[in-house]
């Protein structure tokens, strides 16, 4: 499946395809965020398209996706298994857990959970 604009508990969110391009640039993410352009609040990206150094954070890549999100007013939920991350890294499950605490960025388990996420915040 292509990208996808879908409506979600009353959101728009570009649904992204798991089989689409890497997301391993800053420019990556700045396109994503041109094609969200054409009315999506929410993107949600499968956490298998994320370059590896995103969940390294000493790489800053993920500060520099998430810090790009946020001043472009657009909420971001990784979707997806990212245990194996987490196990490895106590500052990236700060990370996620500080993340999921606030209302812009959100690292989710699958599409069933971010129905669930976005009904319980609306």
């Amino acid at each position: 499946m292509p990208d996808e604009m879908q409506q979600r508990a009353g959101l728009q969110i570009l649904i992204c395809d798991p089989a689409g391009p890497p997301l391993t640039t800053l420019q990556d993410a700045t396109d994503l965020i041109g094609a969200a352009f054409l009315g999506a609040q929410m993107i949600a990206i499968p956490a298998d398209r994320l370059d590896q150094r995103f969940f390294t954070l000493s790489t800053r890549f993920a500060g520099e996706v998430m810090q790009k999100f946020v001043n472009y007013r657009l909420r971001l939920a990784v979707i997806g298994d990212i245990s194996r991350h987490l196990e490895a890294s106590s500052a990236l499950r700060d990370l996620v857990h500080e993340s999921n605490q606030a209302d812009h960025i959100w690292f989710l388990p699958d599409l069933d959970a971010l129905d669930a996420r976005l009904h319980a915040t609306t």
